[in-house]
C-alpha cells in the first residue's frame, strides 16, 4: 500500500492545496494531510486544531485522505510510516530552492524519508494562504481562493484577527 504525507501549515488552506491533495489521492492508495506548526510564521490566523477542522471538511470528500497534526519535525514524523513519500507542492522556481534545501536537511534526519515534487496547477501559482490572509483581512472576496464552505470562517476570522 503507497502513502504519501503532504504536510503544510494550511493557514488557511486554499485551492491551491487541494488541487495537490487531489492529484496526490489519485497516485497514492493513502494520503496524510499533515498540519504543521511553522515555526518561520511568527502568528497564525487559526489554531492547528482550528485548521486540522477546517482541512478535514474541505478533504471529507477524498475517501483515501485522512487528516493530522504534529509538532516535531517532518522527517521524525515521517519516521512512523516506513516507505512513504512526503509531497510538496510547488508553484515557482523559488519555492523548489527552498524544498530543495528542506529535501536535504530532512534526508540528514531520515535518510529513508522519499519527497516527490509535484507542480503547481498553473491557474493556483499566484495562490498562497499569505495572500488569503491578507485580502481577506482588507475584506476583498477571497471566492475562488479557497473552498467555498471555509469563506465565511475565514472571513471572520480574518475581521478579528485585523484588530
Amino acid at each position: 500500500m503507497s502513502l504519501a504525507i503532504c504536510p503544510g501549515s494550511f493557514d488557511p488552506i486554499t485551492l491551491g492545496h487541494l488541487n495537490i491533495i487531489r492529484r496526490t489521492s489519485k497516485i497514492f492508495d493513502e494520503v496524510i494531510v499533515c498540519i504543521m506548526q511553522n515555526a518561520a510564521k511568527s502568528s497564525s490566523m487559526f489554531t492547528i486544531e482550528e485548521r486540522v477542522d477546517m482541512v478535514r471538511r474541505a478533504c471529507s470528500r477524498y475517501p483515501n485522505v485522512r487528516v493530522d497534526s504534529q509538532h516535531c519535525l517532518l522527517a521524525e514524523y515521517a519516521r512512523q510510516y516506513p516507505g512513504c513519500v512526503v509531497v510538496k507542492g510547488l508553484r515557482a522556481a523559488s519555492d523548489f530552492e527552498y524544498e530543495f534545501q528542506m529535501n536535504l536537511a530532512n534526508k540528514k534526519i531520515n535518510p529513508d524519508m522519499e519527497t516527490m515534487f509535484l507542480a503547481s496547477d498553473g491557474k493556483y501559482n499566484f495562490l498562497s494562504s499569505s495572500l488569503v490572509r491578507e485580502l481577506a483581512s482588507y475584506g476583498a472576496d477571497i471566492t475562488g481562493y479557497v473552498p467555498n464552505e471555509l469563506i465565511d470562517e475565514i472571513n471572520l476570522r480574518a475581521k478579528q484577527w485585523r484588530k
